[in-house]
């Protein structure tokens, strides 16, 4: 039994815990409350423990005080989501407690555990029992309470105290009480408590655990049929690309006949919007130059069909797009690299959205910085960083207009010289409204005061569908049905769009609304989001309607009460 842990068993229990959440992500995902598309807890746990994964992956280190800083620092930087941020919290604090040390035992580990949430519970403004926070807080009670017995011993009564306190989660907690499910973050802390015990006895390393998790996302025909590889002479480019067309009667027939005149395998398909191109090619640069005179360049993917081949030939693995993802991750990795922006004004403002007329909408109201995100893909503390240092400002307002977006946005104070202001915004209409209410002439305590009130007076209803089936609150919905939220609350499922506005409209109209904005998204047309409108001014004839197409993903409809 080990009674210490080095600077190499944590790195390895890290990266040992990092493959374990991402093995149990769908899992940990499936315990969210309302059956709506999204990132989600398992998501954002994972996301965040990868970062700080790919950060120890660079380098050894000496002590254990060094690898729990890089793991702390590289957490907070990519926290995302509640869950994600809480995750940061409990191992700020376990590393501020390793401080200095060049190993720990029972007694220095199982106190930075307590110190860690500590940590947790002093960052959240109303700590909720029945959470990630409850399971680690007892989790952590019951390996200091054992660290007499030995750390393998007060890591193993951490894992079986934590289990009990996940299962009452349900009990605890009225929300998840409603839904028959227990705690999603604190089934993620127990996945990284229970696989850092194991790693720490020897039962499981993080190459065992990444090499199943590889094998398991292999296709079978991959494994077993022996593939003929042909390495190309010419028109060695695969080249795929969108172009959104300036002018939706374009006539492109002859950027049809010069693709086919530059490379072969051409294909090409017009839908009405959008030009979609798979041509191969030498010269791509060429390509991509060609198609702007017929829109605007929406997205691209360029792969080396010759050099995929001679690695494949070779043993090697062949290089796709997918490598951008982790090359895009290592070049914005250090946003302290990232110069600040010299301040040319008091106040400025970031807005977190999805969508290109709500990205639009929010830069016409005045927002120096679009965050790309929302529901499906909580950004992390070091994306909004990053807009924030961009903005020419000394004040900058952060609007997260997400409730799962607030904390990220909040571990931003203090790690830029700006100073950084966050505007609880639940919503993106609650975003919008705080924006027009931001009045560059006014004191900084009034601005706050303002953009507060007039998110306190917005009303939001959300439409989407349901992902899957479940129970929820003695109701059964059925996956595809559509749900209506109003103010994050589940009002109900529908079969069809009708009986949901009927049913939105009953419940919005106790607000007596004054202004309703209908911002419709990506995968409505307009015609229709023109119906509902007609519906919601039939029901309100004395309201102020408007309708703008905000194109957000996930949410058919945002709309706004006022």
């Amino acid at each position: 039994m080990r009674d210490y842990i080095d600077a190499a068993a944590f790195k390895e229990m890290i990266l040992c815990a990092n493959a374990a959440l991402h093995a149990n992500t769908q899992l940990i995902n499936d315990l969210n409350v309302f059956p709506v598309p999204d990132g989600d807890t398992g998501t954002n746990m994972g996301l965040t423990m990868g970062n700080a994964a790919a950060e120890l992956r660079k380098r050894d280190f000496d002590t254990i005080a060094d690898a729990a800083y890089c793991v702390s620092s590289a957490l907070l930087r990519g926290a995302r989501g509640n869950s994600g941020v809480i995750l940061s919290l409990l191992f700020r604090g376990i590393s501020m407690r390793l401080k200095g040390l060049e190993t720990a035992g029972a007694d220095e580990f199982t106190g930075a555990m307590v110190d860690g949430v500590d940590a947790a519970y002093k960052a959240v403004m109303k700590p909720a029992e029945g959470t990630i926070l409850t399971v680690s807080r007892l989790a952590s009670a019951a390996a200091a309470e054992a660290a007499e017995e030995g750390l393998e011993a007060a890591l193993a009564r951490a894992v079986e105290a934590g289990e009990e306190a996940l299962a009452d989660t349900v009990n605890q907690n009225p929300v998840l009480k409603k839904a028959g499910v227990i705690d999603a973050g604190g089934k993620g802390y127990m996945v990284i408590l229970s696989t850092m015990l194991a790693s720490l006895r020897g039962e499981i390393s993080s190459a065992e655990l990444t090499a199943e998790a590889e094998s398991a996302a292999k296709k079978p025909e991959t494994v077993f049929r022996e593939e003929k590889v042909e390495v190309p002479e010419k028109n060695i480019f695969d080249t795929v690309f969108t172009v959104r067309k300036k002018d939706p009667a374009v006539d492109f027939s002859a950027f049809v006949r010069y693709l086919d005149g530059i490379g072969d395998s051409l294909v090409v398909n017009d839908d009405e919007e959008i030009i979609k191109v798979h041509v191969h090619t030498d010269v791509p640069g060429d390509v991509l130059a060609e198609s702007v005179k017929y829109g605007h360049l929406e997205l691209a993917k360029i792969e080396n069909m010759y050099l995929q081949a001679t690695d494949k030939l070779a043993g090697r693995e062949e290089k796709t797009t997918d490598e951008l993802y982790r090359i895009e991750e290592e070049l914005e990795k250090q946003p302290d690299e990232i110069p600040e922006a010299e301040p040319e004004k008091d106040y400025g403002a970031v807005a977190v959205c999805a969508g290109r007329g709500m990205e639009e909408l929010f830069r016409e109201l005045g927002a120096d910085g679009i965050v790309t995100g929302g529901q499906t893909m909580n950004p992390s503390t070091e994306d909004i960083l990053r807009e924030i240092r961009k903005t020419p400002a000394s004040t900058v307002f952060v609007l997260p207009n997400n409730k799962n977006i607030i904390m990220a946005a909040e571990q931003c104070v203090g790690l830029t010289r700006k100073k950084v202001i966050v505007i609880p915004t639940k919503t993106v209409p609650q975003g919008v409204t705080a924006l027009l209410n931001l009045n560059v002439d006014e004191t900084e305590a009034q601005i706050v005061a303002d953009m507060t009130a007039a998110i306190g007076n917005v009303h939001t209803a959300m439409i989407t569908y349901a992902a899957r089936d479940s129970e929820y609150d003695g109701r059964s919905i059925k996956a595809g049905e559509h749900l209506a939220l109003l103010d994050g609350a589940l009002l109900d499922s529908f079969p069809d769009v009708n009986s949901l506005f009927e049913s939105l409209g009953d419940a919005i109209e106790r607000f007596d609304p004054e202004f309703i904005t209908v911002y419709y998204g990506c995968d409505v047309q307009p015609e229709d989001a023109e119906d509902a409108k007609a519906t919601l001014c039939a029901r309100f004839p004395d309201a102020e309607l408007s309708i703008v197409n905000g194109g957000q993903p996930v949410y058919y409809y945002m709309i706004a009460v006022e």
